[in-house]
């Protein structure tokens, strides 16, 4: 097995060197080994064409684009330049047979081809992980069936085997590495390829969203098909519409593109504050334009997702910018516990004031939402913030939305887009409205407390007559009085300590 992942990794590395991916590495200050390393590399790249990681790891498959998708979310490993080049990765494969496709969809559901649809049409598209088909159910609705690549679990498992001895090797040899924390990395790709390549998460994931957005104004998603999806197959609505990245088509649509490109940032930052639910993967290949004008969205394999704090947190400091309360923005940090309390509200205030006097007297349409995210994020490093993936995910996904409505809008005013639904998040969160919600569910917590207070009540009396009988065998340093004051004392210890424990629960 060690082997044949040194075979693997020796192959791989000489495909990165021949598309010169290890040029942008500065070999002073490498031990000899990688120094020596780095030069034969370099001895073999092509002279021709670019010098990207992002080419290397298209030639190398499926895993090694997984990866680089991975990575590109991971810049506080690789850095800014390269997580750039590695964000420019299309997840485009070739098309397995159709044969091969509906012997997979017929395995998947346990049944023939033509007990399920009507039609069943050739791949229409094709990723690493899996292909969609075009097909119609039985009903005559028209549906996409998305099927998985067949052995595609045995190959990511392979190459993931291959990242786990290539992590190893590196935490042995590289200081930097085992700080990086490489294993845990791979530990943490491995996971996140188990549930995409497990199709009824991503239904489920479309089923969440469609119940967070029900009321949502001009975005919605696919409708599942359940009885038509399994672990390896994936049955939703066919959608018709017009996917952005045909921007041509798009425009000559007649549809309002300065709407449909504010519906795009509103939907994305509703989804992640108020959700804490987003789609992280939201390039304009996964969003179409409806005939209606509705923003539909596909692909729901790669999910971000943002605890309480984390959406507390990026609604505050985007309202602190926008409303350049650079002390309120500063505190957030701190509340939430992200900057270590060695250093200052007040010296941080002064970077984040650093990064948001700039912006000032700037038209609304030159000044990047994503790349105030980036600064800041960058900042925090200084502060010895420690990486928080999940925002690196949400600044990850927040630079591609970005991108998709200036592209449909070259002059749209990004802070204006944003301040509705970030100033409801905080009227509501935040606001009286906010307090009320948190006091009724304190109030109701409490109230499940009194429903326990007889089970309660029973654990204190026996945690009082083993504490009694502890004191009259003499288990106690010193004594503490009569056998009745003992017995008291100690019904009124275990009786606080459960208090004290129930009320951990509520706050």
């Amino acid at each position: 097995m060690f082997g044949r992942d040194l075979l693997s990794l020796a192959h791989s590395g000489f495909v990165l060197a021949r598309e010169g991916a290890f040029a942008p590495v500065d070999p002073q200050g490498l031990p000899a080994g990688p120094r020596l390393a780095i030069g034969l590399a370099r001895l073999m790249e092509k002279r021709e064409g670019g010098r990207k990681l992002s080419g290397a790891l298209q030639r190398l498959g499926p895993s090694y684009i997984k990866l680089g998708q991975f990575l590109a979310t991971r810049r506080d490993i690789v850095g800014r330049e390269v997580a750039d080049d590695l964000a420019s990765l299309q997840d485009r494969m070739p098309a397995f047979p159709d044969a091969v496709a509906r012997k997979a969809v017929e395995a998947g559901l346990g049944r023939s081809i033509d007990e399920v649809f009507s039609e069943f049409g050739p791949a229409v598209a094709a990723a690493s992980i899996a292909q969609v088909h075009r097909a119609r159910l039985k009903d005559g609705r028209a549906v996409a069936v998305k099927v998985l690549r067949p052995g595609i679990e045995k190959r990511f498992a392979r190459d993931l085997g291959t990242f786990a001895t290539a992590a190893r090797i590196g935490e042995r040899l590289d200081p930097e590495a085992r700080r990086l924390r490489l294993t845990a990395v791979v530990d943490e790709l491995a996971r996140s390829a188990k549930i995409e390549m497990d199709l009824r998460m991503e239904a489920a994931a479309i089923s969440e969203m469609a119940e967070n957005i029900a009321q949502d104004p001009g975005f919605r998603v696919p409708e599942v098909i359940w009885p038509a999806t399994s672990k390896r197959v994936l049955t939703t609505e066919w959608i018709d519409g017009i996917p952005l990245s045909d921007m041509d088509a798009v425009r000559a649509s007649g549809h309002d593109l300065e709407a449909v490109a504010v519906t795009a940032i509103q939907s994305f930052l509703r989804h992640a504050m108020r959700d804490g639910f987003f789609h992280a993967d939201m390039h304009p290949g996964n969003l179409f334009v409806a005939p209606d004008g509705t923003l539909v969205a596909v692909d729901f394999g790669i999910m971000g997702r943002l605890g309480a704090k984390e959406r507390h947190f990026l609604a505050e400091i985007l309202w602190g910018f926008i409303r350049q309360d650079y002390r309120r923005t500063a505190e957030v940090h701190f509340e939430a516990g992200y900057v270590p309390r060695i250093h200052t509200v007040e010296d941080f205030s002064q970077a984040l004031r650093a990064i948001g006097t700039p912006i000032r007297g700037q038209s609304a349409q030159d000044i990047s939402m994503a790349r105030l995210l980036s600064q800041l994020l960058e900042v925090t490093e200084i502060f010895d913030m420690k990486t928080r993936p999940e925002l690196l995910l949400l600044q990850k996904t927040m630079v591609v939305v970005e991108g998709v409505s200036r592209n449909l809008d070259p002059a749209f005013d990004m802070w204006s887009a944003a301040e509705p639904v970030v100033g409801e998040w905080i009227a509501r969160n935040l606001g009286p409205a906010g307090k009320l919600a948190d006091a009724a569910e304190s109030v109701g917590a409490l109230a499940r407390i009194a429903g326990q207070a007889p089970g309660l009540l029973e654990r204190a009396e026996r945690l009082a007559q083993d504490f009694a009988e502890a004191a009259e065998r003499g288990d106690f340093a010193r004594d503490t009085g009569d056998a009745t004051d003992r017995r008291t004392l100690a019904l009124w210890v275990g009786a606080l300590a459960l208090v004290a424990i129930a009320l951990a629960q509520v706050f």
